[in-house]
């Protein structure tokens, strides 16, 4: 059944303005959770968070903390249960110089009393970190090259800002990363005692950014760094003296990235997720290491473990003596919680849904966690620490958005290789044989990804709102299926991840309850890349929506923020032209036929601009059908409300006229 168009309208409307539950932290004494809750502002205009406080018990109500204001996020306690955060409010410090005060301080509110600010730097905190047993804070702060403190900072600020200068020299550094152009400013790690001024613990690079921890007692931090300043590659994790700044030791090995570090309850040890970089010959992994940091030994957590290619980041043991850790890691469609034990063994201790954001209890006896799945956004959950493939216990928090128009099930089919392959698949209300729904096929963004957890980018209700199913496919490339899944794929971006997508396609479209006459294919990122692909290879589908694709993978090797890394897997294009050749859609251009709707960020550097502009002008000089919804203050994804219900209509409204044979009016928000 195809829903009224105000129905649906009215649905997507909801789902960009719908609260959205982010961080959770717990009390050093268990008694009290709280969560970051993201809502729109009185505007309407971007999403501010407020902190929300949630019964560990499930017995009272979630309510706002007291004292706590719009705009606070990025919670944490103290040793003493003073919550610190980072704030939606004004610097407070009066001797700071105006261009000092713009940005994030550092912020404490304790049980009784008002919020108090007790650090703060010249443009700004990105991040902290607090010891577990001492009044120590460590946070990420940038200091221009040549500054090594915050006042001789905050003068070469004044300096450029009096000269009127934004530009950057760029030398022995890339020019972007994590999708942003970069400026000149260089990410610190400092400490800061109760007692003391905030020390420089050393630089961190750009690849270690906001990864850092502090020992229990706080005499140690770690902090990730690449290993030649922000070049990218290979990056290391250090670990310095909290008073002093001094390198007790630097981890490095070949090949390897070391994130998100985290010490032992007993400060012995250091555990880290380890990556090994994808090459043109060998796969992406990662696992979770520790170091001994008397003997300085690096031991592999989980040789065994073959989620590939990755657990989340660990939640350690908070009891002395036990080297217990929980993570989580993609799993067939979902992402389960697992146990690790002292002596090795791993257990499951859910059997379905996405986890993410553990809290582990005082005594080590319950887990905390954020949980969602592709039908329910993230809900407050409490886990017992050690029973296999349990249910979750939901607390009282905000953030659920109940009814959706539709239901969910799974899409089973065996890969041309024999390989078994999962979707999930979003069914309208009332589809049936004799109402069969028109299907869209949504690849996941990655490729390294799974559709196993809530999104709120390229959801796929809205579309069930206005009548359609959607396909979730996990191709190959896809995370959760073994060290085969990426085996298969590795170098074919667009072979066998392609060719896997069809199969569950054509899985999907045997059901009688789905219109094998009107469907259409819509992706983001690689699943952008794979909707791309798809229009060269097949006119299967009455209508294409592309967003932030890549069309021309020669030039997006230079062009991306992630340059190196791409380059590593598909070779210099001077030298190595056949996995370019084999996998660029640009190069079959002429073979495309079917109406394409491109969406693109104006300030996208993962995927650039460019990538957009060169698959828009080659399809309008070879006469086909193509639109371009262009955002020019967007990034990689859409995050402005407006514009994401912009997206939706406009892409809803392009699918109605191609795959449902309605008339095209355009989206009714002021676009040209």
């Amino acid at each position: 059944m195809i829903r009224a168009l105000d129905d649906a309208a009215s649905f997507h409307d909801l789902f960009a303005t719908h609260p959205r539950l982010t961080d959770l932290v717990l009390a050093p004494d268990g008694t009290h959770l709280i969560a970051s809750v993201q809502s729109i502002n009185d505007q309407g205009t971007r999403r501010v968070s407020r902190l929300w406080e949630v019964d560990p018990s499930g017995e009272r109500e979630s309510r706002p903390v007291a004292r706590s204001v719009q705009g606070d996020f990025a919670p944490a306690f103290a040793a003493d249960g003073t919550l610190l955060f980072l704030p939606g409010r004004a610097n407070t410090d009066s001797a700071a110089e105006k261009n000092e005060s713009q940005g994030v301080g550092l912020w404490a509110l304790p049980d009784r009393g008002e919020a108090m600010q007790i650090a703060h730097h010249p443009g700004g905190i990105t991040a902290f970190a607090v010891a577990k047993d001492a009044r120590t804070v460590a946070y990420t702060a940038d200091l221009l090259p040549g500054a090594v403190s915050a006042e001789a900072y905050a003068g070469l600020r004044r300096e450029r800002e009096s000269a009127m200068v934004n530009a950057v020299l760029y030398e022995a550094t890339t020019t972007y990363g994590f999708g942003a152009g970069l400026s000149p400013d260089e990410p610190h790690t400092f400490v800061l005692h109760a007692d003391g001024a905030p020390v420089n613990a050393g630089s961190q690079g750009l690849t270690g950014a906001g990864d850092m921890a502090l020992s229990p007692d706080g005499s140690l931090v770690a902090y990730t760094r690449a290993a030649t300043g922000r070049v990218p590659g290979m990056n290391v994790v250090v670990v310095a003296d909290a008073a002093t700044g001094f390198e007790h030791h630097t981890f490095s090995r070949t090949g390897q990235q070391y994130y998100r570090p985290a010490f032992t309850a007993d400060g012995s040890a250091l555990v880290c997720q380890r990556q090994r970089e994808e090459t043109y010959d060998s796969e992406w992994r990662v696992t979770l290491v520790a170091f001994d940091l008397a003997s300085g030994e690096e031991t592999d957590l989980l040789p065994e473990f073959d989620n590939w290619p990755w657990p989340g980041r660990a939640a350690l043991s908070p009891v002395h003596g036990n080297a217990t850790l929980w993570f989580t890691g993609d799993e067939r469609g979902h992402c389960p919680v697992f146990r690790r034990d002292a002596d090795g063994t791993i257990t499951r201790l859910t059997a379905s849904g996405a986890y993410a954001a553990l809290c582990v209890s005082p005594d080590g006896t319950t887990l905390y966690a954020l949980r969602s799945t592709i039908d329910s956004p993230p809900r407050v959950v409490r886990l017992d620490a050690v029973t296999a493939d349990q249910e979750p216990a939901f607390l009282r928090a905000p953030g659920d958005l109940d009814p959706l128009p539709g239901t969910l099930t799974e899409v089973h089919v065996e890969a041309d290789d024999g390989f078994p392959l999962h979707a999930w698949l979003a069914l309208p209300e009332g589809v049936s044989a004799e109402r069969p729904a028109p299907l869209i096929i949504a690849p996941h963004g990655g490729p390294q990804m799974s559709w196993n957890a809530w999104t709120w980018l390229w959801n796929p209700w809205p579309f069930a709102a206005r009548g359609y199913a959607v396909l979730l496919p996990d191709p190959a490339l896809s995370t959760g299926y073994g060290r085969r899944m990426q085996e298969r794929g590795r170098g074919q971006y667009g072979g066998r991840p392609y060719r896997d997508l069809i199969a569950l396609t054509d899985a999907a479209l045997a059901r009688d309850d789905l219109d094998a006459t009107r469907t259409g294919l819509a992706g983001w990122s690689y699943g952008g890349y794979l909707a791309n692909r798809a229009a060269t290879l097949t006119d299967r589908f009455r209508a294409i929506v592309t967003h932030a694709g890549m069309w021309n993978l020669e030039a997006f090797q230079v062009d991306t923020d992630m340059h190196d890394y791409f380059r590593k897997i598909f070779g210099d294009p001077r030298t190595q032209r056949e996995r370019y050749e084999a996998n660029s859609p640009h190069f079959h251009a002429a073979k495309v036929t079917t109406p394409i709707l491109l969406v693109h960020g104006g300030k996208d550097h993962r995927v650039p601009m460019g990538q957009a502009l060169s698959l828009y002008s080659d399809l309008q000089r070879l006469g086909t059908p193509v639109s371009f919804l262009h955002f020019p203050d967007e990034g990689h994804g859409i995050g402005v409300p407006n514009h994401i219900r912009l997206m939706y209509e406009t892409v809803l409204d392009f699918l109605d006229h191609h795959v449902l044979g309605q008339s095209w009016d355009g989206p009714r928000t002021g676009t040209t």
